[in-house]
């Protein structure tokens, strides 16, 4: 098995189990890949940082069974919204995370699907810089970190869903 971080056009992320690549390669290619928040088939990976094992951390013969991996949600099933029920302390951190995107997005210049060619151009000093935020794919982003040039994806909350 194998866990996928996914994006949809919307811009929505999540989660996903798959059997192998080929089969996400295989239920994406037919549609059937389907963000959980809007129902959306246009979906890609997005980048996720690799879980490694380490030698220490050896599991008790009596640990509990990992959850059963959730299933690929067709793109004809309807879309279900992710709830959690949050402490005091999640609250706290929620906000501020809306602080932070809010403070972003009234701070910066928005450069859309520009975002990496004007993240080059400011690493490189061929322009002044200045903070920025726009979108760029997974592959993309990829080579903008390939290339050490620093930027953090803004965090998304569901508030407008909800």
């Amino acid at each position: 098995m194998i866990r996928y971080a996914l994006q949809c056009e919307h811009g929505h992320a999540f989660e996903s189990w798959f059997q192998n690549s080929a089969a996400y390669d295989k239920q994406a290619k037919r549609k059937l890949v389907a963000c959980p928040l809007c129902g959306s088939a246009k979906v890609e990976k997005a980048i996720m940082a690799p879980r490694l094992a380490r030698a220490e951390a050896v599991e008790p013969a009596n640990a509990p069974l990992p959850a059963t991996p959730p299933t690929p949600v067709p793109a004809h099933a309807p879309a279900k919204q992710a709830v959690a029920i949050m402490s005091p302390h999640e609250r706290e951190l929620r906000k501020k995370l809306k602080e932070l995107r809010e403070h972003i997005t009234k701070n910066a210049d928005y450069v859309g699907p520009r975002f990496p060619e004007q993240a080059r151009k400011i690493h490189y000093g061929e322009v002044e810089h200045r903070s920025i935020y726009g979108e760029a794919s997974p592959d993309e982003a990829k080579e903008l970190h390939e290339e050490g040039i620093e930027f953090h994806p803004l965090p998304i909350l569901p508030d407008e869903l909800n």
